[in-house]
């Protein structure tokens, strides 16, 4: 363990896209507030936050933005400030830029509302991210999940992870054992020289695969990836068999 662990007290969560794949579903309810387990996902991800000593939360909003921000403006365990999105979507990276006079200058957590949901293991963890995490060498730390451990997802991984835990794109026409679980501490650093309006987080995912500053942490547990209304059953079952 390292002696100078750094816990970031500011977080950000993604709760502005449309949530086409969860159809019928986010025609009247944005994906961020879809129950799972009897709770919002978006509440799954914000208490694991309030857990691991986030005091702020900057929360960005778009479709069904009214939902959205009253839902998570009832949150008394943190202060949740509200990144307007109304006018115009800007994609992960983007969001995430407009944010950044709200997060401050240390390095922050970032959740997306819709993905972040898992099954603990031994450890929580935002805390093992928290441990893992060294901004002398990380641009950004990944929470990865491995994929044949997961429920609901049928994807090919995301990424090839170094011994050391550096990150690698996955090799075209070919399948990885880890996903990106929706968890994240990003530096501020990150975004020197980011793009103006709508992007996505990848452009900056693969900035600092270039530099050698994207690193990754396996997940301890299960990973319940909630992307059409069939995962939702299958998530309730696995959390039920893993209280059994």
């Amino acid at each position: 363990m390292k002696s100078d662990i750094f816990r970031p007290h500011t977080a950000m969560i993604l709760a502005a896209g449309h949530g086409k794949r969860m159809r019928p579903i986010t025609a009247t309810t944005p994906k961020p507030l879809i129950e799972v387990n009897g709770k919002a996902l978006m509440d799954h991800g914000m208490d694991r936050l309030a857990d691991a000593g986030v005091k702020r939360c900057v929360v960005n909003v778009h479709y069904l933005a009214d939902l959205v921000e009253v839902h998570a403006l009832k949150r008394k365990d943190m202060e949740v400030l509200i990144s307007d999105e109304r006018a115009e979507l800007l994609e992960t990276g983007g969001g995430i830029v407009k944010a950044l006079p709200m997060l401050g200058e240390d390095p922050f957590f970032q959740i997306n509302a819709d993905t972040a949901y898992w099954i603990e293991g031994v450890q929580p963890n935002l805390e093992l991210m928290i441990e893992t995490f060294d901004a002398g060498k990380m641009d950004a730390l990944l929470l990865v999940a491995e994929t044949v451990h997961s429920v609901g997802y049928s994807g090919k991984g995301d990424f090839v992870m170094a011994q050391d835990g550096a990150l690698s794109r996955r090799p075209e026409k070919s399948v990885t054992p880890f996903a990106y679980a929706g968890a994240a501490i990003l530096h501020p650093r990150l975004f020197e020289g980011a793009p103006k309006g709508s992007f996505s987080m990848n452009q900056l995912f693969d900035k600092a695969i270039e530099a050698g500053r994207l690193y990754g942490v396996q997940m301890d547990g299960i990973w319940l990836h909630i992307g059409t209304p069939d995962a939702i059953a299958a998530a309730e079952y696995a959390i039920r068999e893993s209280a059994a």
